[in-house]
């Protein structure tokens, strides 16, 4: 929501109006703009604005005494405009409910609506394209909080676990409401994670592959994706990439061993690890992202088996096994410090930097998971995205 800026209020005059901390309205607008002796407008998160008709007899100041918020704040939103002949002005609506629905066949056109609605009503969110797919699709990243601590999550590695997607969006969706109306998140307020957390999201590592399993190939690539897959037009069973590489076989952390016991040899709904480590556009782009954050933990959200794996090649530093037991306890899954599998992503983290990773299998069954199972795997998961987001190690 936009509002005309005052030169003679402070940024804490305006948290005070709007019932927001200070530093969600700083990090939704240019750092230096409080500083400026002019006017201006600036951006209050949380809010959307709808337009309201004033009834006879009605007026500004008498519409604004009925609302939860000081009349001063309605006539800054009305600053710029005049009251025409119908009468109508500009009200301010606390964002109360998600703006987005998760539960739904989330392909890469929906984050994007999605992202968009996200950026508009929480400006504090920063987004940006951290690489592009094989067909130039964006890999995006979301950046919530200004912290020392850098926590990551990322979903949809594989393209028939699209339902990881929408998952973790509503997971992101329920932190920008805690911070906007005052939460704590596991007694701790969620001004405070803000403050000390930089919360990265990758929602949609593989953009292609999630599209091709939900819609069907794309104009142009029909006849190889359908001899890639057997010669068979069902694609739901697709975990690969658009050019059939399994993006989460990529990664340099014994990839040599995989490449050598994986079949398919050659590129496949699934398994084919590429003829070299990242080789695909997209782990390019997830490894650049690891390397340039300097993440202190990453959880990779997948499907399905509620259980996770939290170490790799006894790299993995000790807390690992403490927030192991506690995703475990809070989630109900089952933790399991190893299996005989290199290449992942979670892997070459562990390997490069020492620090917690881990692989989480969101919900039991058969991939693609069912929408049916949304809202139980939601539940499930909570505990864990707060428990990361919120605890130091």
């Amino acid at each position: 929501m936009l509002i005309d800026r005052l030169p003679d209020k402070a940024l804490a005059d305006y948290g005070r109006l709007f019932c927001l901390q200070p530093e969600l309205i700083r990090a939704s607008n240019d750092f230096d703009i409080f500083k400026e002796k002019k006017g201006g407008r600036i951006r209050i998160p949380g809010f959307t604005v709808k337009r309201y008709s004033l009834k006879k007899g009605e007026t500004l100041d008498s519409v604004a005494s009925l609302l939860p918020f000081e009349t001063e704040t309605i006539k800054l939103l009305n600053a710029r405009s005049r009251i025409s002949n119908e009468r109508c002005i500009l009200l301010p609506c606390r964002a109360t409910a998600p703006v987005l629905i998760g539960r739904t066949k989330y392909c890469s056109n929906i984050l994007e609506r999605d992202l968009e609605a996200l950026t508009e009503v929480y400006p504090f969110v920063k987004t940006s394209v951290i690489g592009r797919s094989v067909l130039g699709k964006p890999i995006w990243e979301l950046k919530i909080g200004n912290g020392h601590r850098k926590v990551h999550f990322n979903a949809s590695f594989h393209a028939n676990e699209w339902i990881t997607s929408g998952i973790l969006m509503e997971l992101v969706n329920m932190y920008l409401l805690a911070l906007c109306d005052n939460r704590t998140i596991l007694g701790e307020e969620a001004i405070s994670i803000f403050e000390s957390t930089e919360l990265s999201i990758v929602p949609m590592v593989n953009p292609d592959g999630v599209d091709l399993v939900l819609h069907g190939p794309p104009p142009g690539m029909w006849e190889l994706a359908t001899a890639i897959n057997g010669g068979k037009t069902d694609f739901s069973g697709w975990k690969a990439n658009i050019r059939g590489v399994d993006l989460n076989n990529q990664f340099p952390a014994n990839w040599e061993i995989e490449k050598e016991r994986k079949e398919p040899k050659s590129p496949a709904p699934r398994d084919f690890t590429g003829t070299s480590p990242l080789s695909e556009p997209e782990a390019i782009a997830m490894a650049n992202l690891s390397v340039n954050s300097r993440f202190d933990m990453v959880v990779a959200f997948h499907t399905q088996g509620q259980e996770f794996y939290w170490g790799y090649g006894g790299k993995e530093p000790a807390v690992s096994s403490y927030i192991a037991e506690e995703f475990s306890r809070l989630s109900g899954y089952r933790a399991v410090h190893t299996i005989d599998s290199h290449a992942g992503f979670k892997d070459w983290f562990i390997q490069e930097n020492g620090r917690p990773g881990f692989t989480i299998e969101l919900g039991k069954g058969i991939n693609p998971l069912p929408l049916s199972q949304f809202n139980k795997v939601y539940r499930d998961v909570l505990g864990i995205f707060l428990f990361a987001l919120g605890k130091s190690f």
